[in-house]
């Protein structure tokens, strides 16, 4: 074979690299190969050959670049093989009448010549040779356009070519199952051995000159616009409001694909279009602005968008991701100063919004049992607080959309109604349509929620505070450690299984955490939960991820935290400003058998006070402020 080379002293690496010069007919990953090779760079070439990217549930993410170990024309070539013989398998000749999607954002690769838009062609390619249908979007995408193609063209499958909002040099190959959702197990492990099982490309996969003019291949781009803006009007309630406003906002795609899509979005709600931020509206595979293009980083992304807003007066900024699944929102406060709200906290905003919104449309009060929310079991439980209260239900999933998605699959199959769903990393799945996260639906929805409480003089802010107050507090600090080694993660986890006794087998998990004790614990990991009278957790477990949740009991005789909120005990002067309420709340609501919290009230100085009987089985204290002091 013209492409074989010489030995680089390791027999297991020069097989790989052999094999990947026959298969390989991509001019620049074949040259690099061979550069590597000639200038011994053994080290590189391990990283690139080492080991094959391992197919998940998530699909695959990695780095592009030559080799097994990377996004290439040929590994997105042998992984949708696999995939479609996979498909084959389950859906027999039902994958020829019904077909797949496939989807891609704007990243791209130039040392390699990789890039989203031409490996999504190599797949289209590799499926029309096996005479399945597919609807390839002509041009760059949001993700949740492809579940939603899945859905309502009725699919086998679907595929976005996205690395999301990882370093520009990273891609993915994301999979939708034919219920819209991503996949779950066992379908990643089935179609991991079918990729196995189909290495060398067949005759027509790199054939993507012919994919003009094949009568298998459809562009969706067109009617799918029409229809997702027009299914998510169902989510615009107070189109009125939105003409009137006079809210201004600030939209960011941070060089990814959301922009278009976005203004479509404010658009089909009738809503006020956002300010876009010039020098990162269009989609950009370097992301020349950003670190990292992720608006989890919080200010450090949004500086740009901070910047607009000053100068046009906007109060609120809308960030999505690269691939517009995600989204972040921050407000210009009263003093100056920007607040990013955590993941948590506009799932919150969002879920009460959704909740009000469905509950003003549907006066009948009995259909409340059938109403859903749904939240990964690392986010907030402040959904379980508010359905709760208002009868509905609250289910919590393991971490990532594939098991919300999937399990609202279930709950709808069921004639259940799943209104939301969320999880603590910026992800929002508003209604149905979409069964994964969604940041351009939710960007409108956060645009109406805005304008709405605008319209009654109220920030986001201060409807959050309202949250809190009426179904209790529910706050998160959230920080992380980066480790690669495995071995590490699993004897640090390890370690907190056999706590008490490390040099036994016998699981000892710690009883206390800073001196609190430890009420409660759930590993995923092992299946095992303390909280459950047979000891087994409800939700999956995996031995493949690792995950221990401890249940802590604050002390007694801590006070839990203050809350401020403004609320004047009295109508004062309309010149002054309210006086601010502090009330003593509980992260979570106590349980009724508990005494009520203290409260510490505050009211401007009007009448003397009067004489009123004391006792020492509770605590109350009022300080009498004269109107000035609320100035300061």
């Amino acid at each position: 074979m013209e492409n074989v080379l010489s030995s680089t002293g390791d027999s297991k690496l020069d097989q790989a690299i052999n094999q990947w010069l026959q298969f390989d007919k991509n001019p620049q990953t074949v040259a690099l190969v061979q550069g590597l090779v000639k200038e011994g760079a053994v080290g590189e070439l391990r990283r690139c050959f080492g080991s094959r990217m391992e197919f998940g549930t998530a699909g695959l993410r990695a780095a592009m670049g030559p080799g097994i170990s990377c996004m290439n024309d040929l590994t997105i070539i042998q992984t949708t093989q696999g995939f479609c013989k996979y498909l084959e398998h389950c859906f027999g000749e039902g994958l020829k009448e019904r077909g797949v999607v496939v989807g891609f954002d704007a990243r791209a690769h130039p040392p390699s010549g990789g890039s989203s838009k031409r490996f999504a062609s190599l797949a289209a390619a590799v499926f029309t040779s096996r005479g399945v249908p597919v609807h390839l979007f002509c041009d760059i995408t949001p993700t949740p356009f492809v579940p939603f193609t899945v859905s309502h063209l009725g699919l086998c499958a679907g595929v976005m070519v996205t690395a999301s909002h990882n370093p520009k040099q990273d891609n993915g190959y994301k999979v939708y199952w034919e219920n819209g959702a991503q996949i779950v197990p066992p379908h990643d492990k089935g179609i991991s051995v079918t990729i196995e099982a189909n290495l060398e490309p067949w005759p027509e996969s790199w054939d993507v000159t012919s994919l003009s003019h094949n009568p298998l291949l459809k562009d969706p781009y067109q009617d799918i616009h029409t229809e997702y803006y027009q299914d998510i009007q169902q989510h615009c309630h107070h189109r009125d409001i939105n003409k009137s406003s006079e809210v201004k906002i600030v939209h960011t795609s941070v060089h990814g694909v959301g922009h278009a899509f976005v203004q479509s979005a404010f658009k089909a709600f009738d809503l006020r279009p956002p300010y876009a931020v010039e020098e990162q509206k269009d989609p950009d595979p370097e992301f020349p602005t950003v670190k990292y293009p992720n608006p989890e980083e919080g200010k450090g992304v949004l500086t740009l968008s901070f910047a607009l807003a000053e100068r046009e007066g906007a109060t609120v900024v809308l960030a999505n991701d690269p691939d517009a699944d995600r989204l972040a929102v921050a407000e210009k406060q009263k003093g100056g100063q920007w607040r990013v709200f955590s993941g948590n906290e506009l799932g919150a905003l969002l879920g009460w919004w959704v909740y009000q919104c469905w509950k003003r449309t549907d006066p009948d009060r009995s259909t409340v049992k059938s109403v859903y929310m749904l939240a990964s079991t690392v986010s907030s439980k402040i959904l379980r607080a508010i359905a709760l209260k208002e009868g509905f239900h609250f289910e919590e999933t393991l971490t990532g959309f594939k098991w919300m998605g999937n399990r609202a699959r279930e709950l709808l199959d069921q004639k259940k109604i799943v209104l939301f769903a969320f999880e603590e990393a910026i992800g929002y799945m508003c209604g149905s349509a979409v069964l994964d996260k969604d940041g351009v639906s939710a960007a409108a929805i956060a645009g109406e929620m805005t304008s709405y409480l605008a319209a009654k003089n109220i920030t986001l802010s201060q409807q959050l505070t309202a949250i809190y107050e009426e179904y209790g507090y529910h706050l998160t600090k959230n920080s992380y450690f980066i480790c690669h080694d495995q071995e590490v993660i699993r004897a640090m986890f390890d370690r907190l299984r056999h706590y008490g006794n490390q040099d036994r087998e016998d699981v000892s998990y710690p009883r206390q955490c800073g001196g609190v004790a430890i009420t409660a614990v759930r590993d995923l990991t092992t299946g095992y939960d303390s909280s459950q009278a047979d000891n087994k957790a409800v939700l999956p477990s995996s031995t493949s991820s690792q995950m221990i949740t401890f249940n802590l009991s604050p002390p007694r005789s801590s006070p839990p935290p203050p809350v401020v909120r403004w609320s004047p005990l009295i109508s004062p002067p309309r010149s002054s400003p309210p006086p601010p309420v502090v009330r003593w709340s509980p992260l979570i609501s106590p349980p009724r058998s508990s005494p009520p919290p203290p409260v510490v009230r505050w009211s401007p100085l009007i009448s003397p006070p009067q004489v009123l009987p004391s006792s020492t089985s509770s605590q109350m204290v009022t300080f009498n402020l004269s109107p000035q002091v609320l100035h300061q």
